[in-house]
């Protein structure tokens, strides 16, 4: 029972990063219809300037951290100025591509930057933060990304459900047209939108970077593990990309625990083949109808 307990907060931890993950994918989606295959990429990149800032600088942590969501905020408004504004109105494969290309970029610039090996961070997070029970020991990282994903997720639920701007992400997403002759700035919107997910990738890369260390080919591999996450909650649902992360993180955890800790990487993705075979818009996500 101990072992059962323990697995399941350290699920539910593991859950909430996935979910925080998910979150900046359905943001750019519900924004601009665009999947982000450069999304793990966009992980790695919060957590090494992270790292530059609080390592190799030895700036104290709150400056770093603040100054690493900052800086990750402002390069999503790059990104999408750059990269993504030209493409405005354009195929939506031709976008997609691009986040392709993107993705390859972004992690050849780590590589030659930072090179393939395995970095960690100071250990700075306080001991009090470890919660002991009987036998059940549960990490420092493990609580905080369990209060991390429920501080920052409330936080982006309330943005998308009740701010101005998130209303008009959500009608943005819904009908481009409709949106521009109501007044809305979709260019704006776009912007907004990666800049916002591009922080929520820096949170996340920090919190799995505390995990497990940083190093690029595995930080980019968990941005696939996004897929499994918004597929199962529904690609247009900030609820399901939660409860998506959650029975990713849970599911993995057990299986992990109790099967084989090789099977654990796998049960993401065998989640992704059955909803797509059983309820491909996810648990929460919108069945479109056309009428023709």
């Amino acid at each position: 029972m101990e072992f059962f307990l323990q697995l399941l907060i350290q699920g539910l931890s593991v859950g909430f990063l996935y979910a925080l993950a998910a979150l900046g994918f359905v943001m750019i989606f519900k924004s601009s219809s665009v999947l982000n295959f450069a999304h793990g990429e966009l992980l790695a990149i919060g957590a090494f300037i992270f790292l530059v800032f609080s390592v190799r600088l030895n700036l104290p942590i709150p400056i770093a951290f603040l100054f690493t969501l900052a800086g990750t905020f402002a390069m999503g408004f790059v990104i999408e100025r750059l990269f993504l504004r030209p493409l405005i109105g354009e195929a939506l494969i031709e976008v997609i591509m691009l986040t392709v290309g993107l993705a390859a970029m972004f992690k050849g610039l780590l590589l030659v930057i930072f090179g393939g090996n395995l970095f960690n961070y100071p250990d700075f997070l306080p001991k009090a933060l470890t919660i002991e029970w009987g036998a059940i020991t549960i990490p420092p990282v493990y609580v905080a990304s369990f209060i991390i994903g429920i501080i920052f997720l409330s936080i982006f639920g309330f943005f998308f459900k009740y701010s101005s701007q998130g209303i008009y992400m959500r009608s943005v997403a819904d009908n481009q047209p409709a949106a521009l002759s109501l007044g809305v700035h979709v260019r704006r919107v776009f912007a907004m939108s990666w800049a916002i997910a591009a922080l929520v990738c820096a949170l996340s890369g920090i919190i799995l970077g505390i995990m497990n260390g940083i190093n690029v080919h595995d930080i980019s591999i968990m941005g696939l593990k996004v897929f499994p996450v918004v597929i199962l909650g529904g690609l247009e649902s900030i609820g399901g990309a939660i409860i998506g992360g959650l029975i990713i993180g849970l599911l993995e955890t057990f299986t992990g625990g109790y099967l084989s800790t090789s099977l654990k990487e796998v049960i993401p993705y065998v989640v992704l083949v059955f909803i797509l075979l059983v309820k491909p818009y996810g648990l929460f996500g919108l069945v479109e109808i056309e009428r023709v």
